[in-house]
């Protein structure tokens, strides 16, 4: 099987999963280690490259920065757009909170950067059947959580003629679930268990699950979309802990006639309080969410975000800020789309020349506009929008095949 067993570490190494992200000892994920653990490749400036050549942009921010650095047969999605084939994206989210915070916007900015290049469609999964499992959240609470985020994640912008957002309680079914069974008669009870780490303790909901996630990566699930399509290529863009779901999909894709799909996967976003795993939606001063006002960003900001910055200013001046573990200039390196300015920050505060209040008010600018932008997005979608996202249309996403060369 293509996956090394991602069975959950017994000696005090890190851990990352779909539902658990710690690193070793409180410390920093080790993304080397993750890369070879979890056997993807790592995303070089060749393939950067390529994808401004291909597509005539400026690589995203993610992309310079190496916010997006590993991925699975990426190289083979290019291939394919290169010689006139086509590809659809797909990604997900799972809606466990009111609102989203900024870790959760990382893959849908990057999501509709890729859709706008590459004028692609595009599929978007809301796991509320997921959340109810795993949250303990009633199916109702899922669905209204469900329809919520999909507001946040329509306020992204992403071309409505290109675009399906699907909840699971209100679309699986037909060609969908049909997939889904012959995914679940591939992978053994023991597989899934070396995976995803399901105990004896864990209900029979949670080890069905995986299917569900895993089938949207065939065109013939959505037989609305893609009618006769079932070679189209899937390229899926998420963060580094989804891994394991389309690991074991990978495994099962040419057994039952489909293409792999592609991956092209994140580092986690840091909590205010410093780089160890991901931001958590249980602690509302780790993140900053899309609801904040100003007054609330420029507040977490000053007294939440963790600084590299000396104790003193005389001290600060003489030795400098230590960017490796400052958090603004981390938020800076996602936020700031200037590169001239963001090397300026970094040379100025690591040399000792900059201070701490400086660069935080430079992040706080930053974020608020950010925010702001968000929200005057997100309220010009009313239900009517939502619902219109979330039909099953018969458009066939004929634009979807043009390539733009």
């Amino acid at each position: 099987m293509e996956e090394k067993e991602d069975k959950r570490q017994q000696e005090g190494e890190q851990v990352v999963n779909p539902w658990e992200v710690s690193a070793k000892d409180g410390g920093k994920i080790d993304y080397d280690k993750l890369i070879d653990k979890f056997g993807c490749q790592r995303l070089d400036q060749s393939l950067v490259d390529r994808v401004q050549r291909l597509t005539g942009r400026p690589p995203h921010v993610f992309l310079r920065r190496g916010v997006f650095f590993a991925h699975r047969d990426f190289s083979e999605i290019l291939d394919a757009y290169e010689r006139g084939d086509k590809f659809y994206l797909y990604t997900g989210r799972g809606p466990s909170s009111e609102a989203l915070h900024l870790g959760h916007l990382i893959p849908f900015m990057f999501t509709k950067y890729l859709q706008d290049a590459f004028k692609v469609p595009l599929v978007i999964q809301l796991t509320d059947d997921e959340k109810c499992m795993w949250k303990n959240l009633s199916v109702e609470e899922s669905q209204r959580l469900a329809r919520e985020n999909a507001k946040d994640i329509i306020a992204c912008g992403f071309d409505i003629s290109k675009t399906f957002i699907f909840s699971d309680f209100d679309y699986v079914g037909g060609a969908f679930y049909k997939n889904m069974v012959k995914v679940a008669k591939c992978v053994t009870y023991n597989k899934v268990v070396g995976i995803f780490g399901f105990t004896g303790e864990d209900h029979i909901g949670k080890v069905s699950f995986p299917p569900v996630q895993a089938v949207p990566s065939f065109p013939s699930s959505f037989p609305h979309l893609f009618p006769g399509k079932d070679d189209l290529r899937c390229l899926i863009p998420c963060a580094i802990d989804q891994d394991p779901y389309f690991r074991m999909t990978r495994d099962v894709a040419p057994r039952i006639g489909y293409h792999k799909p592609a991956l092209i996967e994140s580092l986690f976003f840091p909590a205010l309080q410093g780089e160890t795993g991901k931001m958590s939606a249980s602690d509302p001063n780790s993140a900053i969410y899309v609801t904040d006002s100003a007054k609330d960003i420029k507040n977490k900001v000053n007294k939440h975000a963790f600084s590299g910055g000396q104790e003193s200013i005389q001290e600060h001046r003489n030795k400098g800020a230590n960017l490796e573990v400052d958090i603004p200039v981390k938020y800076l390196n996602f936020f700031l789309e200037d590169d001239a300015e963001l090397e300026h920050i970094k040379k100025e505060y690591g040399a000792g020349r900059m201070l701490t209040g400086e660069v935080k008010k430079r992040l706080i600018e930053v974020l608020t506009e950010l925010v702001e932008r968000h929200r005057r997005a997100r309220a010009a979608v009313t239900d009517e929008v939502r619902l219109l996202h979330c039909s099953v249309r018969f458009t066939h996403f004929i634009y979807g095949y043009s390539n733009p060369k």
